[in-house]
């Protein structure tokens, strides 16, 4: 199968692209977003907007979101990011501040996260897709293999990157990656119903910096 992703993703997920879930998972997606009953985010052209922005050879640090936001104009196919004049959300608020309270950058006047990605930072939410209001409609249709598959094959065939992961689903995702190859990052999630049991002060951007400054990489302008 065809798939239309950055050529250094395209080449680590090929054999993925030919595997009865992801013709499965493909053909339900096309479904749901020709389905004039329901509305899917983010839209279409968005799907691998992570993968695009984020070259597989290019990437530093992963940031594994849940899936997609799942209101009108939010999910831009980046994990916790949303465009220019979409109101920031909770999570993404609490992980602005930890940025700032971590690092001293300045809180910024929208979510938009591409900045960091196009430093290096893959924004992968577990799925890609979602229907609107419905969190977690898209799970366990075939989106966590594939991305799961991802993972994989940065914690493979990349050495030191640096994987952020927050709360419970993103900690049960990396649980395979060598720690004596990559730096592991874990605290609960930015969410407000968690943060302040440990995200907030996790330091988790000042020491992904440095750790990717201690073996010869430049640091993430957060």
């Amino acid at each position: 199968m065809d798939v239309k992703i950055e050529e250094g993703w395209k080449k680590a997920l090929a054999p993925e692209f030919d595997k009865p879930y992801f013709k499965a998972l493909t053909d339900m997606v096309r479904a749901e977003y020709a389905n004039p009953a329901v509305r899917v985010y983010p839209p279409a052209r968005s799907i691998f907007a992570a993968f695009d922005a984020s070259p597989f050879d290019q990437t530093k640090v992963v940031i594994i979101g849940q899936d997609p936001y799942h209101g009108p104009g939010q999910a831009n196919g980046l994990s916790f990011s949303v465009n220019p004049g979409i109101q920031i959300p909770p999570s993404l608020r609490n992980i602005l501040k930890e940025v700032h309270d971590d690092t001293g950058a300045p809180i910024p006047a929208d979510g938009d996260l591409t900045r960091w990605a196009r430093q290096g930072v893959l924004l992968l939410n577990a799925s890609l897709t979602v229907r609107e209001h419905m969190p977690k409609s898209h799970s366990g249709c075939g989106w966590e293999t594939f991305t799961d598959a991802a993972v994989h094959a940065l914690a493979e065939q990349r050495d030191n990157l640096v994987f952020i992961l927050w709360g419970s689903d993103a900690i049960r995702k990396g649980s395979f990656i060598d720690r004596n190859r990559h730096l592991v990052l874990t605290s609960p999630h930015p969410s407000p119903l968690s943060a302040s049991r440990g995200f907030f002060g996790n330091h988790h951007f000042s020491q992904a910096n440095a750790y990717l400054e201690a073996h010869g990489k430049s640091p993430i302008i957060w």
